[in-house]
């Protein structure tokens, strides 16, 4: 879902890696995606379906083995031991476990000024740290102190600040609150929705949670082992599915209403990328299979959003489609 003004451009990219008795494992297996200025993005789908392995070949930390990953129009250099280009320093990263991607040897406002312009000195930059803690709701204070003298919530906030101490213009978060309690969970996706629309940043959200997705994104894409199989405007992927691995999602999230109903589990477990399906992938575990499922089946256009399933095909199964 490509815009005139796409901010971080995925093409068509393949993460692989060569497990000791598994032989080679395609963790993504072709993602194509794109996030506007000002657009939240989500990713979502089940663990194991290769969401992390994207994030971390999005952001630099790693190369794909192919594809390509434009940042404003330039490709994204993946990071080595030198300092990252100051043209790519907009794009940041907020990780799942915060307590892991924080240095515990070094104070908060250190960590912070790793990522402050150097342009800034003296005062001005001590005072961009206490811009920033205030910004993320922390008090100037923290800049003393260090990362184990913080709840999960606040460190999380924490990195959130070093995310923002370059001023980017994307940000890809990582499952950024899985590890938190709801309280907490609801002060940091809060914080990033908040600061995505006030400083007109992009921002692709990676987690299993569909219902926080549902109340964040503007666009979600569902993910099914390496491969995207459904993109749309959020309230329309949940008000009209197209794919029967995003319905099986929605299912499977408590509906709380005057006749409350339990979640309906997704039969079966996802198959090991190493050995994954031939054709459509959810195959196996899909309720509406047949004979064309055994072919890949392609990414079709539905205007403004996109399915890879056979059952939008309507000169394949227009029977079938129809019914569903």
């Amino acid at each position: 879902m490509s815009t005139p003004e796409t901010l971080l451009r995925i093409d068509d990219v393949e993460v692989e890696y060569r497990a000791r008795g598994r032989g080679a494992v395609r963790a993504v297996a072709g993602v194509s995606l794109d996030v506007a200025p000002g657009q939240i993005v989500g990713l979502v789908g089940e663990s194991g379906c290769g969401k992390s392995s994207l994030a971390r070949v999005a952001v630099g930390l790693a190369a794909p083995s192919a594809g390509t990953i434009r940042f404003a129009g330039r490709p994204v250099t993946p990071l080595g031991w030198r300092r990252r280009a100051d043209d790519e320093v907009g794009l940041q990263m907020v990780f799942q476990n915060p307590y892991a991607s924080l240095n515990p040897r070094r104070t908060i406002g250190d960590q912070l000024l790793d990522g402050v312009p150097g342009q800034l000195g003296g005062a001005a930059r001590r005072g961009r740290v206490a811009d920033l803690l205030d910004r993320v709701g922390m008090p100037a204070t923290a800049a003393d102190r260090y990362p184990h003298q913080f709840s999960g919530g606040q460190r999380q906030r924490l990195a959130i600040a070093r995310a923002l101490a370059p001023e980017p213009r994307m940000i890809i978060a990582d499952e950024p609150v899985t590890a938190l309690d709801a309280s907490s969970q609801a002060q940091v996706v809060n914080l990033l929705v908040g600061l995505v629309r006030e400083l007109d940043m992009g921002m692709l959200f990676i987690s299993h949670d569909l219902a926080l997705v549902h109340e964040i994104a503007d666009v979600t894409a569902v993910m099914y082992l390496g491969k995207i199989v459904e993109t749309a405007p959020t309230r329309e992927l949940w008000r009209a599915p197209r794919h029967p691995y995003t319905r099986a999602l929605i299912d499977a999230v408590p509906q709380i209403s005057a006749t409350p109903t339990l979640p309906k589990p997704l039969a079966g477990e996802v198959p090991d990328p190493s050995n994954a399906p031939t054709g459509c992938r959810f195959r196996p575990r899909c309720p509406h299979a047949f004979d064309p499922c055994g072919t890949q089946p392609p990414t079709v256009d539905l205007g403004g959003r996109s399915a890879a399933c056979w059952l939008t095909d309507p000169t394949v199964a227009p029977a079938t489609a129809a019914a569903s």
